[in-house]
């Protein structure tokens, strides 16, 4: 597992992006009982991490910037963009991913810089977040 903190331009918007949830909770003080959302880098990652109900599959598999919580809990997000797609898969094809920010507050490029171990270039398109979407056996809701 690689328990690197990096700063990179995701497919949604600046953030960091870890293997260590730990590291995550600690940089952003955070309480500890929330999850990351899981970035993956293609439908065959997620399989190995989730079952997706079968009324949802064609949904997750022709989506982009959106993120699904699945009915065990967990956030999983099929990432599209190539370049971050790339970086996924040159650690592994998975990583836990969230905004470069102190919870509750706003970026502030000069921390989120000095918190992460690694940084990415470019950082330069603030963008919104991806919609999130909470799926049942047969029901989805969607939740921002």
């Amino acid at each position: 597992m690689n328990s690197k903190i990096y700063l990179i331009q995701t497919d949604t918007t600046i953030g960091f992006v870890s293997q260590d949830a730990s590291r995550l909770t600690s940089i952003k003080k955070r309480p500890p009982h929330k999850h990351y959302i899981c970035t993956l880098d293609g439908l065959k990652r997620l399989k190995k991490f989730t079952r997706v109900p079968q009324s949802h599959k064609n949904r997750i598999r022709r989506s982009c910037k959106s993120t699904y919580i699945m009915p065990n809990g967990r956030s999983y997000r099929v990432v599209c963009d190539p370049k971050h797609k790339s970086f996924l898969e040159s650690i592994g094809g998975w990583a836990f991913s969230t905004s470069a920010n102190i919870s509750g507050k706003k970026y502030d490029e000069e921390w989120a810089r000095s918190a992460a171990d690694v940084v990415i270039e470019p950082l330069d398109v603030i963008n919104k977040p991806s919609q999130i979407f909470m799926l049942g056996k047969n029901k989805i809701k969607r939740v921002r």
